[in-house]
């Protein structure tokens, strides 16, 4: 969800630590496997590989990470909603997927209906990153020469609708700034421009800014946090840049397909924030810029996942974003 911060708060959480119906407790007695829209190495692959080795640890069966990458995620979503509802496919839902039905048209499959909501897992955020060359040293020298200068400060995306793109046209939004976003393929493609001098600026994720940024090859604005991320504690937040109280931040969760049986959806929700529990586990997302989000019920994801249909539908219209 990304909006400003005193509009937001976390959806009243009531973890469910009840008994298992019968009709649970002999699962899960096969193999499990969680589809990630995405590539390897994506933060949406990175949060399901850790999930996934601590589930296997938990409930001592094989829980492994299946990537279907391709059409901005649809792909992987498409072989999750025509999967068997039995618990045994998984899969990983991200803030983009909430953009898509109003940015492409009809899709393959109904996000709000084709999908059983199980957990958002974390929040993200990003770091406002710019080439180590560039003239640019702050927010306010980013704001200014973007107020001064209208459509000269660009910044890049992996593509219309993806994360960074509706970040950064929040941002523009909330900061009342005229950017001109340059989509690319993909992530990498976008940081590579982006390390080129070839745009202005790029929102992107922590995992990807953070070793780009210790290594003197990008040179950190700000980030979309409340407060400073544990892995660049030296950079200030957009708050304390001087934007206001904003903030912007991605989600993540676990869903299941339509029709998978209500004690599973359960046992799952419960498995999940177990294992998130994990202080070493919770330390490795801090450092990649994400935040465990509170125990949460299907039924509060649910009503997430819908309300950011229509935040992003609104979005998509207002804006008119169009596809890559």
């Amino acid at each position: 969800m990304i909006q400003r911060r005193h509009l937001m708060g976390a959806l009243a959480a009531s973890p469910w630590w009840g008994a298992l119906p019968a009709s649970a407790q002999t699962y899960p007695d096969r193999p499990i496997k969680i589809i990630v829209p995405l590539p390897p190495g994506s933060p949406p692959d990175v949060l399901a590989r850790l999930v996934a080795d601590g589930l296997s640890k938990l409930w001592k069966q094989a829980v492994v990470v299946d990537n279907r990458p391709g059409a901005t995620g649809m792909i992987g979503m498409q072989a999750l909603a025509r999967s068997a509802p039995d618990g045994y496919t998984m899969g990983i839902l991200f803030l983009t997927h909430t953009v898509l039905p109003e940015l492409m048209g009809p899709l393959p499959y109904d996000t709000a209906n084709d999908l059983a909501p199980v957990a958002n897992l974390v929040w993200l955020y990003n770091v406002l990153v710019v080439p180590s060359a560039s003239s640019i040293q702050s927010l306010k020298d980013l704001t200014d020469r973007a107020r001064t200068q209208p459509g000269a400060v660009t910044f890049a995306s992996g593509g219309n609708g993806s994360p960074a793109h509706l970040v950064g046209e929040s941002f523009g939004q909330a900061s009342k700034l005229k950017m001109l976003h340059v989509p690319f393929k993909g992530p990498a493609e976008a940081v590579t421009a982006l390390l080129g001098d070839q745009v202005s600026t790029m929102f992107a994720t922590t995992s990807v800014a953070a070793p780009l940024v210790r290594a003197g090859k990008l040179r950190a604005v700000a980030v979309t946090s409340p407060q400073r991320l544990a892995a660049l504690p030296g950079v200030p937040t957009l708050a304390e840049s001087g934007l206001g109280d904003i903030e912007l931040r991605e989600w993540e969760g676990l869903v299941a397909p339509a029709g998978t049986p209500r004690p599973i959806i359960e046992q799952w929700n419960q498995a999940l924030f177990q294992v998130l529990a994990d202080p070493a586990l919770r330390n490795k997302l801090a450092d990649l810029g994400m935040s465990v989000a509170q125990a949460n019920r299907p039924e509060e994801f649910s009503q997430l996942v819908r309300q950011e249909l229509v935040h992003w539908g609104k979005f998509v219209k207002a804006t008119g974003l169009k596809p890559g």
